[in-house]
Parts: structure tokens; sequence; C-alpha cells
């Protein structure tokens, strides 16, 4: 049940290109797919538009942004590897204004074979997402990435600008880090000039415990820059939320998690506001 709408009073800033972010960690039960469909719904409530291309077979975000993913229906498979558009599957969710979703089926389960003998296969998405943006006006598009380092997770990372990795405030918290990251500066060194790591989120915080406390000084000082100031705390509602195919910002508008999400895409806005800023040339010719 729908407890109340987030107010819509607080505009964020648009970005003077598309920001394309891929959201990253090959560590299961971080809090992946929960942050990427819930700052997608923050920011298209701060009325911007959003596209989420759900890239994992479990399909975890399209049904949190309450979108049809049965076997058959067809997304971002279809997109991969038969060269369908964007848009001819993107579908609206009611889970926030400008909100659109690209749905994942258990079909892309076998987009890692079907893709190895396919030519341009790291490009693929890249390529349908250029298309997509000559025909429409986008300000995100965030790509939840399977927890893996595969080619599903490759063409993500060459179709996008940002990498956000989401870090659990718990033990072995930056446990195969360095792997992403390597994989991260291959890419660009190899296959995306643009890419880079932008955003580093604290989720699953306890106050309560020093462990949480010492877990996020500990990646502060690995990403001081990255790093942002708002935490996700450990929250029931936003592990409750997707159950009833729901963000918990329409799930539970007034909670900690909701609350906490709402300024994490906020902070998110207008972090990328001042890289316009310090950047104009590359952000007016992108």
């Amino acid at each position: 049940m729908r407890t109340g709408d987030v107010s819509r009073e607080t505009s964020f800033p648009r970005p003077s290109r598309t920001r394309v972010i891929a959201v990253a960690n090959q560590k299961g039960g971080v809090g992946k797919t929960t942050t990427a469909v819930n700052i997608a719904a923050a920011l298209g409530y701060g009325g911007l538009e959003v596209l989420v291309i759900d890239i994992d077979p479990q399909g975890n975000a399209s049904t949190a942004l309450g979108i049809d993913h049965r076997p058959g229906v067809r997304g971002t498979y279809e997109v991969l590897l038969d060269n369908d558009a964007i848009e001819w599957h993107a579908i609206k969710s009611e889970e926030s204004p400008g909100l659109s979703v690209l749905p994942a089926t258990i079909d892309l389960a076998a987009a890692e074979l079907d893709l190895v003998l396919v030519g341009g296969r790291e490009r693929r998405l890249a390529d349908a997402l250029e298309v997509y943006r000559l025909n429409h006006q986008v300000d995100y598009i965030i790509i939840d990435c399977p927890p893996s380092l595969g080619l599903l997770t490759l063409n993500a990372l060459v179709a996008s600008n940002e990498v956000m990795i989401p870090i659990q405030c718990e033990y072995y918290a930056l446990e195969g880090l360095t792997q992403l990251v390597r994989t991260i500066d291959l890419v660009k060194e190899n296959l995306n000039d643009d890419l880079f790591v932008s955003t580093v989120i604290l989720t699953m915080f306890d106050g309560r415990t020093k462990l949480s406390s010492e877990v996020a000084d500990e990646v502060r000082r690995h990403y001081p820059k990255e790093t942002l100031s708002t935490v996700v705390p450990r929250s029931v509602r936003i592990a409750e939320a997707p159950s009833y195919g729901q963000t918990v910002m329409t799930y539970h508008a007034g909670s900690a998690g909701a609350k906490a999400y709402a300024e994490v895409a906020q902070e998110i806005a207008y972090r990328g506001a001042v890289m316009d800023e310090a950047n104009p040339v590359s952000a007016q010719s992108a």
C-alpha cells in the first residue's frame, strides 16, 4: 500500500548533459539495486527525466519499479542481442514522474554466452543509448548492473560516464573493490575515456554500532572525494518496499530510508552541477 507521495517542491538542477551512471559492485548484498531504484525515483521527484536500465538477469530493479519482467517480456536482452531500440521497450514507471524503465528478464542470463560471438559485443548498449539520446531528452540514465564483472557489466561500463559504488557499513566492506576499480581502469584505458568513479554511497549504516562508524571512516579514507556525506541507514521499510513492487520513496515516504535517499539524490544532482561549472567546455561539447 502506498503511504503518500514525495513532495516535488524542490527542483533539482538539470545537468548540462545526460549523466549515464553504472551502479556497480560485484559483491552481493550491498544495496546496489535498492540504491539504483531509489535514487532514480528521487531524481524523478526532483523534476528530472530518468531512465533506468535493468541489466541484471534477476530483474530486481524492474520489480522494485513495478515493471512486468516475466519471461517473454521484451527489454534489455533484445536491445543487446537483436538491435532493438530502447524506446520500443522502455516503460513508464508509476513510482516517480519522469521515470522510465528498460526491463530485464531471466533471458539475460544467457546473454553473457550469446554476446561472445557478436561483433562489437562490449559496445552494444553504448550504441543503443547513443541512438536513444538523439531522440529523447533525458537527464539521468541509471544502469543497474549484475553482481559480477562479465559482459553485461562491461556493456554498462562502456556505455556510462560515471560509476556509482554502494558500500555497506559492515565487515569486509571494501572486499573485492580492488578488482572492480581495476576493471574500471581497464575500461577507461581501452574502451571509454570518459569513465570515472564519481560516487561512493554508504549503505546499511547503523548509528547504534561502533562498527558502522569505523567502516564509514575507512571508506572515506579510501574515497574522500567520491563518498557522499549522506549515509543510508539500515531500514526495515527499505527492505520491505520491493516485495510490494515499490521503492521506499512511495512505500513509506516519511521513513528515514526514504528521506535518506531523497538527500542522496539531491547531493548527487548538486554535485553534478558543480562538475558542470568546473568543466564547462566538456559539458557543452558532450
